[in-house]
């Protein structure tokens, strides 16, 4: 399904990935990971709810927004990417940290621009912010060794602006001081039950932040990522904020 709010369209194609469209501007958020490109699961990936798209390599993209290493992914880069596109990419994406197989952001055949956590750069004429991402220390995300699953420096949130539609893709991270106070339009949180923002503390960071209208993704891509997507939209609604799912 394609959303079309305030003179732009989105449309959430799995997982991280995001589609945004104004009049002449084409952005990707996280394009790729677990198969949702390709139109089949990773192994040991079962989707059990947004399902893959059917091999989606439109090569459309003037600008590619990557948060972090869980969400890079050359090839869903590659899928989405024009010829002169930007990417891009937090700065701090490190290939060797991983045990994927990734060519290295600078082997990329696109300009990459590296941000930080808290970047202001215009590309293309199109603003973009970015802010830090990650989990609390003393929060519920944690690995087994009571260290944060998103520690402070993994990656970063995206704030673009389209023909003067601003869109917030917070990334992987839980909700943090200043969130509620940015000037949002389009809020695409993730809800998922863990790593994230869950539903019930994105729900409440779109009161605080009352944009124009909030798209939830990053869910229910496995079990991990499970998530009511119904619960939230009608928690959501009852707070006043419009909201809507793209959901097949």
């Amino acid at each position: 399904m394609t959303v079309r709010h305030d003179g732009i369209t989105a449309e959430w194609l799995g997982y991280a990935t995001l589609r945004l469209e104004g009049e002449d501007t084409v952005v990707y958020f996280d394009p790729g990971r677990y198969g949702v490109l390709t139109g089949e699961w990773e192994p040991d990936t079962p989707g059990i709810g947004h399902p893959p798209t059917q091999d989606y390599a439109p090569k459309d993209g003037d600008i590619v927004c990557v948060t972090h290493i869980h969400h890079y992914d050359p090839d869903g880069i590659r899928r989405v990417a024009s010829e002169d596109a930007t990417v891009v990419a937090f700065e701090g994406i490190n290939v060797h940290a991983t045990d994927r197989d990734l060519d290295r952001l600078a082997d990329l055949d696109y300009e990459v621009r590296k941000v930080s956590m808290e970047a202001d750069v215009l590309v293309d004429d199109v603003p973009i912010w970015t802010m830090p991402a990650y989990n609390h220390e003393d929060g519920r995300n944690l690995k087994d060794d009571g260290s944060p699953i998103h520690p402070k420096g993994i990656g970063c949130g995206f704030l673009v602006a389209i023909d003067d539609t601003r869109v917030f893709w917070p990334g992987d991270t839980d909700v943090l001081d200043g969130h509620a106070e940015l000037d949002v339009s389009l809020f695409v949180p993730s809800i998922a039950k863990n790593y994230t923002m869950n539903r019930h503390e994105a729900a409440d960071l779109a009161e605080a932040m009352d944009p124009d209208l909030v798209l939830p993704m990053h869910y229910n891509t496995f079990e991990l990522l499970e998530a009511d997507s119904g619960a939230f939209a009608e928690d959501v609604a009852k707070r006043g904020v419009p909201v809507v799912l793209d959901e097949n």
